[in-house]
Order: structure tokens, then sequence, then C-alpha cells
């Protein structure tokens, strides 16, 4: 485990390719300005295509991945799904406004403007509103998670977005008088979650019908391995081709807006381990549990910035540091989690459903 099995190259240097990115995209903003202006002709409905075509790269394999008919499982182990589940819809988006508005507004107010600070606390919203969907399945590998209590909580996430982004990303911008139309926020959640889902269920299906879910689990899901990454690095570039005059006239912001998003994470998984512990919960299913609720859907919060306030919004700039910090920080509460195992009974998989029955 300490040595990262199961996360690949480039997911474990992740934090590396977005700095390289950044200076990649910064570099092409500043001595080739001609390439970001004839980008931003690309646009449907504010949104960049290009940008828009990567994220559907980015977003669509991780939706093949995710078999919804394990949903149909949640009654094997409620009380993890509860925690797991109430962490990521009840706290840590609630958690995230509060820590961002303590931050920008009080104990970095002397550093950034009022505006920006609006700014800076809506793009934590935007992360903190949207609970990862595709990364955890590689947290939750290097602590030997379930991987059955995993897949449902993808699952259920990967649902619960569709109906709960909208109205929690309304309620919390609004207290900071941000007030965003609803039909761009739908928009945004129907082209960037309900098409690549749509699309993915339809490719499982087609595929298992015709080859066989071995085929589909051992030898077409991996050609996609990596191209989550390279899209999300390429978006990375497009972004930092807008965003780099804000990052070299400020760059002590990049460090600002990497506080609250950190006590973010580590609080929230803090908080669903802990509770697991409480109800007596196996290590396999607090590991996954917190881990779930701590890590940020980035993918999904950065294609809704650009397509609410465009690519050049300081409010993107936040989402492109989730990207910057997660990786480290999950990485270093895996090594947490996997050391602090003996805190847990020592239940296997089949003890817990014998309780359960």
């Amino acid at each position: 485990m300490e040595k990262t099995k199961g996360i690949n190259f480039f997911e474990k240097y992740l934090t590396i390719w977005v700095l390289l990115c950044m200076a990649a995209g910064i570099l092409i903003g500043k001595f080739l300005p001609g390439i970001p202006k004839f980008l931003q002709k690309f646009e449907y409905a504010h949104t960049s295509i290009p940008i828009a075509i990567l994220i559907w790269v980015m977003i669509y394999p991780m939706m093949m991945k995710v078999d919804f008919k394990s949903i149909l499982n949640v009654r094997k182990n409620p009380q993890g799904l509860l925690v797991s589940t109430g962490t990521s819809w009840l706290i840590k988006p609630f958690l995230m406004f509060g820590l961002a508005t303590f931050f920008f507004y009080v104990v970095f107010k002397n550093l950034i403007s009022a505006e920006l600070a609006k700014d800076y606390v809506t793009g934590a919203v935007l992360l903190g509103a949207a609970p990862c969907t595709a990364m955890v399945f590689v947290w939750s590998s290097l602590t030997m998670g379930d991987p059955a209590h995993t897949l449902v909580q993808v699952a259920i996430n990967d649902l619960l977005i569709i109906f709960l982004f909208v109205p929690i990303v309304s309620l919390l911008l609004g207290l900071s008088n941000v007030f965003v139309p609803w039909d761009v926020l739908f928009f945004s959640i129907g082209m960037f979650v309900a098409v690549p889902m749509v699309a993915g269920i339809f490719t499982r299906w087609l595929v298992i019908k015709k080859k066989g879910k071995d085929f589909f689990q051992d030898k077409f899901l991996p050609k996609f391995d990596g191209i989550t990454t390279i899209g999300l690095l390429l978006t990375l570039i497009l972004i930092f081709t807008f965003q780099g005059d804000a990052i070299l006239g400020s760059p002590l912001h990049v460090g600002l807006i990497a506080v609250p998003l950190i006590l973010q994470n580590v609080i929230t998984a803090l908080f669903a381990y802990l509770m697991c512990k409480w109800l007596k919960q196996p290590h396999n299913i607090a590991a996954p549990a917190a881990l779930i609720g701590a890590s940020d859907f980035f993918e999904l919060s950065v294609a809704v910035a650009i397509t609410l306030f465009g690519a050049t919004s300081p409010v993107v700039l936040v989402t492109v540091v989730g990207v910057l910090t997660e990786v480290p920080v999950m990485l270093m509460l895996v090594k947490f989690v996997n050391k602090t195992k003996h805190w847990f009974p020592n239940k296997n998989k089949q003890d817990v459903q014998q309780e359960m029955s």
C-alpha cells in the first residue's frame, strides 16, 4: 500500500503534471496570445466547445466503470452508505462554504478584495457541492476498501448529483449574493453528467451484451486508462492560457485558495472516518466512506465554472487549484487511514453480512 499499488503513473504524479500544465498554459497565453483569442471564437451557450469536448473525454470513461445495478445492494451495509452519503451531501458542501467564507472574508481580508473573495467562495462552493465519482476507486483500492461499497456509493453519488447539485449550489451562492440561473446550472449538469452517464451506461450494456463482462472489465475498459487524465491535463493547459495573467499577477492567491480546500478535505474525511468508528463499522467500509466524502468531482466543478463564468474568471482558478491540491492531500489521507486500521474491529465482509441478516 505504501508503494501506491493500484494508482497509475499519471495519477500518482498528477500534481506535477498539473504544475507543468499550468506553466505551459501560462507561457502559451503570454507568448502566443493568438491561441486563446482563437479558442474564444468556439463558444456555445457561454461554453467553450474545445473545453467541453475534453471534459466529455474525462467523464465518459468514468461513467462506463459504474454499474448502476449495484444500487440494488444498498441494503447490504446501510450504515456505511448513510455515513458516506450524508457526509457528501449534508456536511461537505456546507463545510466548504463556511471555511471559504471565513478565510476569504475574514482571515485573508487584507490580502484580497471583497469582490475577489466572492469569486473565490463561489469556486469553493462548486467544488464542495460535487463529491468525487472517479478517483475514489483508486483511493479505496489503496486502503483495501470494500469494492462493493465503493461501487454502490459512486453509483448513488452519480445519480444524486443530477438532483442535488443545482439546489445546493443555488442555496449556498445565494447566501453569498451570487445568483445564477437554474437553467444554466441544469444545462451544465445535463451536458457534463447526464449525457456522459447515459453514453457510459449504453456502452457498458452494449459491450457486455456482445462480448461478455470479462471482456468489458479486462480488455475494453483498460483501453481507456489514461484517457481521462490526458483529457484533464489538456483542459488545464487551455484553462491556464486564460488564467495566466491572474496567476502571474497574484501568485500568492494560489496558496491562499488552497488553505480552505485542503482543510475541507481533511475535516470531511476525519468526520466520516470517526463516525464509522463510532458505529463500529469495519475498516474496509470506514476507509472508502471517509475518502469518498473528502474528495471532489473537480472535473464537473471546472466545467460548471467555465460555463457560468467563463474561462478567465477567478471562479475557475479555484476549481483548478482543487485539482492541484487533491491528489497529494488524498494520498496523505490514505496513508493515515492505513496506519490507523487497528482502530477498527477486525471483521471481514462475511461477518458484517451475518450481523446484518
